[in-house]
């Protein structure tokens, strides 16, 4: 069997996803997203955003550029997703319509704002499919913003729905949604690593992700000037809250984000050494540097190489062989 399937016998395989989950709105950062995606590569996402970035009265006539920029041919990695108007938006339907129905076959995934429920996100998911389908697109990913209570509350449930592959905290509106009882301050650091409620919210969505192979991801650093503020962030969010992703809503935070999350090269170069042996040992335990492994820590060190890959950084040449080994040449 490959590695993958012998490492992850009777479980499902977590989804990765590009570490940084870049945000823009009007078309002019579209297109400078689009051209930065194309330089430095697939290294992040690109999210269009109708909910923030549509002007007031002109709700379709963004949808529609958003359709038509994902058609475009600089979309040439389908690694763009969109974000709709919120559930209870009047521009909501109109937006899946037009969106999933023009470019189904484009879109990398769609981000659903402000459910209450799992009953609403179900009831998303299934318009989503429904003008996928008509297109000829099955199955089309979907991330979901949690930001609400009700939302929270089914977040383990929202997370186990096959089609979600990701979830998002929107913690200003989380934080507005305590009508100040929860201080403004908690919307950035140190605050939203502090505050208790904020943090519950937080370690509720990450834990419900992980239960589930989902990919959580981290909300925005709304300091912009400072990349260091965002690198920071990002660093906290990986090492002490469990998050593999981070939104980014200027240029200048998306290689700080990207770094933050990226493997160290000391833990590339070790996972590959040990995922070497291992193979050479058909997967059973050995001693690395005096230290048991067997497959509960290949499967983390599996996971370090996948990270690493999806960065863009340069594995070692056991590790590129491992990986690129296809399910023939193995079993």
């Amino acid at each position: 069997m490959h590695p993958s399937e012998v490492l992850f016998q009777g479980t499902r395989q977590p989804l990765l996803l590009p570490s940084c989950d870049h945000y823009a709105g009007s078309e002019k950062l579209m297109r400078k997203s689009i051209a930065l995606q194309q330089e430095i590569g697939p290294l992040f996402d690109i999210t269009f955003d109708c909910e923030d970035g549509a002007a007031a009265g002109a709700e379709v006539a963004h949808a529609e550029l958003v359709a038509t920029m994902l058609r475009d041919e600089g979309n040439k990695f389908n690694r763009i997703g969109a974000r709709v108007h919120d559930l209870h938006s009047q521009h909501f339907e109109r937006d899946i319509e037009i969106i999933v129905g023009q470019a189904a076959k484009q879109l990398a995934y769609v981000v659903l704002p402000k459910p209450d429920s799992l009953a609403e996100v179900k009831k998303a998911v299934d318009l989503v499919n429904h003008h996928a389908n008509k297109a000829g697109r099955q199955a089309l990913p979907v991330h979901v913003l949690i930001e609400t209570h009700g939302a929270l509350r089914d977040v383990h449930d929202i997370a186990a729905l096959p089609q979600v592959e990701c979830l998002s905290f929107g913690i200003m509106d989380f934080v507005s949604s305590h009508y100040g009882a929860v201080p403004g301050n908690a919307m950035r650091t140190p605050g939203q690593f502090t505050h208790p409620l904020v943090v519950r919210a937080k370690l509720e969505i990450a834990a419900a992700c992980h239960a589930h192979g989902k990919v959580p991801s981290h909300n925005v650093t709304t300091e912009i000037k400072d990349p260091a503020v965002v690198a920071n962030d990002a660093q906290r969010a990986a090492a002490e809250f469990g998050y593999t992703r981070m939104w980014s809503i200027h240029p200048n935070q998306i290689k700080p984000v990207i770094k933050a999350f990226t493997p160290r090269l000391s833990e590339v170069n070790e996972a590959a050494h040990i995922l070497h042996d291992a193979a050479q040992a058909q997967w059973g335990p050995i001693s690395h540097g005096g230290r048991l492994h067997d497959r509960a820590s290949y499967r983390y060190y599996w996971t370090v190489l996948q990270r690493a890959r999806l960065a863009g950084l340069t594995l070692p040449e056991s590790a590129s062989a491992l990986l690129n080994t296809s399910v023939s040449e193995v079993s």
